[in-house]
């Protein structure tokens, strides 16, 4: 199943061989020793880093939960009236459902399901580029959506990947999503990167994104023996990127500004503290990117520490600031 679709979920597993989750979860484990696949949260993928793009049907599968946090704090960062691009991806998508109550926002996307979450959404103006369609991720590609985004300036682009890395930045299994998504990267001033646990330390074919051009990094809580992930995390923080956290009951609703929604505010030219979804102040974000063009804010204190989970506080921001060398 795995070689035949690219990725498989522990759940779909479970029901075709008609045995429980924790067999299944057993074999897998024993099938990723022999190198035949890998494990992903909730599902297991071809192995290696390099491998053909899962289609949606596979990945709308795959670490649901930990996707509908990450867009539940990221859409606290939308505010009223902003214009903003919207990259193709399970995670973008349900970024778009809860942009959906977001007073006058615009929304400049490539992706057909951002643009049917937000088709209903009478005061959100929805933008979409020319191209080509790519069925596997319903996705437009190509010269023609990459022209028509030429001489697009927007706050903030969110995007999602295949993959993320401190060395190499967001990556993509494929040539033609990846020459897009750079053309999305070029027409936003910040760049906010959304990628659960699993992707952090895969690496990909095609970079779209460098380190050193994404602003933010929202993701979920890695469990605390997921070592690649932590370090991962931990580096990506001592390149300057800064990471926003999603704990587990991180949201409950849309976004909405003025309407009880996360909004993130301004303050000295930054993004300032955010608000949890349940109405409790995240910690600070550290300050932008020193090669941003943003003037840049002060630097954080905290570090990354597994000693106390951050599940611990549901929907707030990690503050991870780089280690002092």
């Amino acid at each position: 199943m795995v070689r035949a679709n690219g990725a498989v979920s522990l759940r779909e597993l479970a029901r075709v061989v008609q045995t429980s989750e924790v067999t299944v979860r057993r074999d897998v484990r024993a099938l990723e020793a022999e190198g035949l696949l890998d494990r992903r949260h909730g599902g297991a993928v071809l192995p290696g880093g390099f491998t053909r793009e899962s289609g949606f049907p596979q990945k709308s599968h795959l670490a649901t939960a930990e996707k509908t946090a990450i867009a539940d704090l990221a859409a606290g960062f939308v505010e009223e009236g902003e214009a903003v691009v919207v990259g193709a991806g399970t995670t973008t998508q349900e970024l778009a459902r809860r942009l959906a109550r977001v007073p006058g926002l615009t929304v400049v996307t490539n992706s057909l399901l951002v643009a049917q979450a937000l088709a209903h959404a009478n005061r959100v103006e929805v933008v979409m580029t020319g191209g080509t369609l790519r069925g596997s991720n319903y996705a437009l590609v190509g010269s023609g959506a990459e022209q028509s985004l030429q001489g697009l300036r927007v706050s903030r682009a969110f995007l999602s990947g295949s993959g993320l890395t401190a060395e190499r930045g967001l990556s993509t299994s494929n040539m033609l999503s990846a020459s897009v998504d750079r053309a999305l990267v070029q027409a936003a001033a910040e760049v906010v990167v959304l990628a659960d646990h699993t992707k952090l330390g895969s690496d990909t074919m095609f970079q779209t994104v460098p380190t050193d051009v994404i602003t933010r990094l929202v993701t979920d809580e890695p469990p605390g023996h997921d070592d690649r992930a932590l370090t991962e995390l931990q580096a990506l923080a001592d390149q300057g990127v800064q990471i926003a956290v999603a704990g587990p009951g991180a949201g409950s609703g849309p976004a909405g500004g003025g309407e009880g929604g996360g909004s993130a505010g301004r303050q000295s030219g930054r993004m300032g503290p955010t608000q949890g979804r349940g109405g409790e102040e995240g910690l600070p974000l550290p300050g932008p990117r020193r090669n941003h063009p943003h003037p840049p804010g002060g630097p954080g204190s905290a570090q990354l520490r597994t000693a106390m989970p951050l599940a611990e506080q549901p929907g707030r921001v990690a503050d991870l600031a780089p280690r002092r060398r």
